[in-house]
């Protein structure tokens, strides 16, 4: 069984693969209103000891973080608050686990699953959406996606899908990835 992670510190996406690439499960860890860096990492280390109480995790693969700042996107200070938090739950799952973990690029794995991203200006559609909508199809119906219903503004009483979900849909890419390069 394989665990993928797509690591931040607003949100942490996991998702658990048997070895044939079958969905087992997936979810995400809220950490936007958790307080420093620390208070993040516990709740971060106590579901990865719940994901393995329950599974038999036979590896891990982590979304490689960014090397480098663009601009109009992180900030070199943003880049390294999230390395700092990547490096802690790399080890929480070296800790967990007993075996390092693998890093993949998010462009690299998503080039080996065959998703091709078009640029938003182009298409209209974000990334984050397109990457969404390639998991979505290829599970086919078979997972059912957490979802929220708007109590206020314009869309009021609207049923949309949570902001976790593009979290989940990147672990799941970066652990089908992992799969592929076995």
């Amino acid at each position: 069984m394989i665990l993928g992670l797509d690591i931040s510190t607003s949100c942490t996406g996991w998702c658990l693969l048997d070895e044939k690439g079958v969905l087992l499960d997936m979810g995400y860890i809220d950490l936007k209103n958790k307080k420093g860096m620390f208070e993040k990492a516990l709740v971060v280390k106590r579901k990865l000891s719940s994901l393995h109480i329950l599974n038999d995790i036979q590896r891990v693969v982590i979304e490689e973080n960014l090397q480098s700042f663009r601009s109009g996107f992180s900030s070199a200070q943003t880049l390294s608050t999230l390395a700092r938090f990547n490096g802690v739950v790399s080890y929480q799952c070296f800790e967990e686990f007993g075996a390092e973990p693998t890093f993949l690029n998010v462009n690299s794995s998503r080039k080996s699953l065959g998703i091709k991203v078009v640029r938003e200006k182009k298409c209209g559609i974000s990334t984050k959406q397109q990457v969404l909508d390639w998991v979505m199809l290829r599970l086919n119906g078979s997972y059912t996606w957490p979802t929220k219903v708007l109590r206020n503004g314009p869309r009021r009483g609207q049923t949309i899908l949570e902001a976790g979900c593009y979290d989940m849909a990147d672990a799941y890419v970066i652990a089908a990835a992992g799969l592929m390069n076995t």
